[in-house]
């Protein structure tokens, strides 16, 4: 009897012994916790230069206008460098010539703070110079924001940008 205790306190003191050791390790059999960065899609980054181009009218009843000195934002989604999103990136275009043309232009150089701009971006209608023809219309997305689409673009080698075309967009009366 007295070997039988002897015997189940030694393999008490050995099974404790293993459990103090290994609870001092790094976790054993338990699966370590995912503390990495998320890893960036860089496809889904923006790499090189973008521009955006389209028409801006005034819409008034069936008359379309060429609208000069309107204004369009983009804004795109981004990340920090550690790959978290960030407060998106927004940038206006230059105003509308005389035919209603609105050209825009943003390399990812241009963004703050060592982040990056994801190719998520959308064009709104921002500003008509018109006092008359002021309100903005969701025709083709102007005031939700037109995407710009992965694969919608036609790339300039000889400027080595992406070219977005988006609109026409239309403020009326």
């Amino acid at each position: 009897m007295a070997l039988t205790l002897i015997s189940f306190a030694t393999n008490f003191m050995l099974l404790l012994s293993l459990l103090v050791i290994a609870s001092a390790t790094d976790g054993g059999y338990v699966p370590k916790p995912d503390l990495h960065k998320p890893k960036l899609d860089e496809e889904k980054l923006l790499s090189t230069k973008i521009a955006i181009q389209g028409l801006v009218y005034c819409k008034s009843g069936s008359k379309l206008t060429p609208l000069e000195g309107a204004v369009t934002r983009i804004t795109c989604e981004a990340v920090d460098e550690y790959g978290f999103e960030t407060t998106p990136f927004t940038f206006l275009s230059d105003t509308s010539d005389a035919e209603g043309f609105f050209f825009a232009t943003l390399c990812p150089s241009e963004v703050a703070n060592n982040s990056k701009l994801k190719q998520e971006c959308k064009v709104f209608l921002e500003l008509s110079p018109s006092e008359t023809c002021n309100v903005p219309t969701d025709i083709n997305k102007g005031i939700t924001g037109s995407d710009l689409l992965p694969n919608s673009y036609r790339f300039l080698n000889h400027k080595k940008m992406k070219l977005y075309t988006v609109g026409p967009f239309y403020f009326t009366t």
